[in-house]
């Protein structure tokens, strides 16, 4: 008998396969269309003193020199074993410049979304637990607060309140601990947002259902019917949201790297944009385009698991015969 589990998850996996490859193609093509081309713009330039030897030599490294078909057959090839070229501006591969920078856009990467899903998670235990008139509609204002002011400007806040006027770190040290954990505040406190507003509206929902009431009037608390019931319903929709957060994550991740001073893949994109280096800011965009497409994927993969109430025949919904089911189970565990 086929496991309709695994059907899904064949299928899910080509369509990530299609979509990656269809970004890097899109990406190649919108390249190639631009006005003038990296031999155009960089290397005929007087100022950088290339012979016309030298510029046929670099051409044909690069293979310009090809049709536009067999360019993108070479770069779709390259690309698939980790081969990104050389980079324009250094003639160093471009492969070995990303993982130079890389790293450190991870752990702030890494570090913001930790401090988003904090930050999320707590302003919805607190509207669950405090009420309206002593502070819980304050607590449910913050997202919308939160969500209205950019990365960069709470940055410069932290730096100058953290930095200069507390001294806790030294701009001159971006990588330091103290720096880091600034730096991801200033990027998770915008994003953990709309992963607040999702708990918060999914926590209301569930309250709202019969098994809470019941939990309610046999005397458990509000902490333990929020520990207990409330949190693991209201959280698979997180799992979605974090998911498509990604791409606002590596995106303030560039930003906030500018603010701080951190060297990641914000100021390898920022001197590859200046210098016109296409290989570079070919392979950032391809790169991105990767981890989004692979983090959608392992939600997709991940939200059947945890929430039994789905189909797997088409895109991942809830089955809306066994929702009663579920909700009549709730209710059982909870008198039982």
């Amino acid at each position: 008998m086929r496991n309709p589990y695994l059907i899904y998850a064949a299928k899910r996996l080509l369509q990530a396969v299609a979509v990656i490859l269809l970004a890097y193609l899109f990406t190649f093509v919108v390249v190639s269309i631009l006005p003038g081309d990296p031999v155009t713009n960089v290397l005929r330039d007087p100022q950088n003193g290339f012979t016309e030897e030298q510029i046929q030599a670099i051409v044909a490294a690069q293979g310009l020199d090809q049709p536009i078909p067999v360019q993108l057959w070479t770069s779709l090839s390259h690309f698939l074993t980790g081969d990104f070229g050389l980079s324009m501006r250094s003639s160093r591969p471009v492969a070995t410049l990303i993982a130079e920078v890389l790293p450190s856009t991870l752990i702030l990467a890494s570090a913001g979304l930790a401090v988003a899903l904090v930050v999320a998670f707590a302003i919805a235990y607190g509207t669950q637990l405090v009420p309206t008139r002593f502070g819980g509609g304050a607590l449910r204002a913050l997202p919308s607060l939160f969500l209205s002011v950019p990365n960069f400007v709470i940055g410069l806040v932290l730096i100058h309140a953290f930095g200069f006027q507390l001294g806790l770190f030294r701009v001159i040290e971006p990588d330091s601990a103290w720096a880091t954990a600034f730096a991801a505040i200033a990027l998770g406190i915008p994003i953990s947002a709309q992963i607040a507003e999702v708990l918060i509206a999914n926590l209301d929902h569930e309250a709202r259902q019969d098994y809470a009431a019941v939990a309610r009037s046999r005397g458990l608390g509000q902490a333990r019917l929020f520990a207990r019931h409330l949190l693991k319903p209201s959280s698979l929709p997180v799992v979605t949201v974090i998911a498509l957060t990604v791409g606002e994550v590596l995106g303030g991740s560039l930003i906030t790297e500018a603010v701080f001073g951190r060297t990641g893949i914000g100021s390898l994109v920022q001197r590859s944009a200046a210098a016109q280096d296409l290989p570079v800011l070919q392979a950032v965009v391809a790169l991105a385009a990767l981890v989004f497409v692979l983090v959608n994927l392992v939600a997709d993969l991940v939200y059947p698991l945890l929430d039994p109430r789905l189909t797997l025949v088409g895109p991942p919904r809830r089955r809306a015969d066994t929702a009663d089911d579920t909700a009549a189970a709730d209710l059982r565990t909870v008198t039982g």
